[in-house]
């Protein structure tokens, strides 16, 4: 159930990742300070500069808040945001997003526009809506989490995107060169809603975005609404059949193709049976994880400002 934003108008924390996608941190900078002041709105500004101080500015953010009962935000693209969220999680506090990636799923599913400015005043006006959040093990994910074949993909378009830039197309380009690269086969063994099975495929995708998951076609985006995740399993093919695949996930047919599986759960234990360490990514940053790895949904987990009325 969505609830109004406090009439004290509390203080906003905002972590700024000068990173992120291609907008202009400076300029960023600004219009937060040209519309919260003309909205006489107290805020801070965390600059992150570089990745890896990231999480410890998420922490203090969280910390500050909490003791001077404030809002925290996330200015960044959907990796910034999940760093920010791990941080928020447990905590009771408000979350606030102002976009500035490149493919930006967490805020277009929840209606937050890209706009700087209109997503400041969406801030200083919206409401509060609890979301659902996915974890694997300890690590959570708004988006995706995923392991083989994507994660590999994953950091091939980031090494294209620091010599090229940020864009879609670039992102398009690395993408389809790490689908023709021969890839490692996964044995994987699995249990979920008390049944166990062993499955071979060249990688294991769960998406937490109805957004992202029904540009692909597939029906369990409706089960995300459920408190559910949706899982998505290649099977092991060759390099054309991996080309019709993303031609059909570019025109929103993946769910029917006949090299996949696909199926929704709450709860996912999975192992493998080479490897103790498993390279898994979550909304885009990527990490070794230790097996098992557990996944489940977390409804209701986050508290999110979104635009008032209807669920966008």
């Amino acid at each position: 159930m969505s609830t109004p934003l406090s009439l004290q108008a509390p203080p906003l924390f905002i972590v700024l990742n000068a990173a992120s996608g291609s907008s202009d941190a400076a300029q960023t900078c600004d219009t937060i300070a040209t519309v919260l002041a003309a909205a006489g709105r107290t805020h801070h500004i965390l600059m992150v500069g570089s990745t890896q101080t990231l999480p410890e500015l998420a922490r203090d953010a969280v910390a500050r808040a909490h003791a001077e009962q404030g809002i925290v935000v996330a200015a960044g693209g959907d990796g910034t945001i999940n760093t920010v969220a791990q941080a928020m999680l447990g905590s009771g506090l408000t979350f606030g997003v102002l976009p500035q990636g490149t493919f930006n799923y967490f805020s277009r599913e929840h209606g937050i526009p890209a706009d700087t400015e209109a997503a400041l005043l969406l801030l200083l006006d919206g409401e509060v809506r609890p979301v659902q959040v996915g974890r694997v093990n300890e690590r959570v994910f708004l988006v995706n989490a995923s392991l083989g074949l994507y994660p590999a993909l994953l950091e091939n378009r980031e090494e294209w995107k620091r010599q090229l830039g940020r864009s879609r197309i670039v992102a398009f380009w690395a993408g389809l060169l790490t689908l023709l690269r021969e890839h490692r086969r996964l044995t994987l063994d699995i249990e979920h809603g008390g049944e166990r099975r062993t499955i071979r495929t060249v990688t294991l995708f769960v998406g937490n975005n109805r957004l992202q998951l029904e540009q692909l076609g597939l029906p369990e985006a409706s089960d995300l609404a459920r408190g559910r995740l949706a899982a998505i399993t290649l099977r092991p093919t060759g390099k054309l059949a991996m080309l019709l695949l993303l031609v059909r996930g570019a025109l929103g047919r993946l769910g029917d193709a006949d090299r996949v599986m696909n199926f929704s759960f709450r709860t996912l234990n999975l192992s493998s049976r080479r490897r103790r360490h498993i390279k898994v990514a979550t909304d885009g940053e990527v990490a070794w994880m230790n097996a098992p790895l557990h996944f489940e949904a977390l409804p209701d987990a986050l508290n999110l400002i979104v635009p008032r009325g209807p669920a966008a």
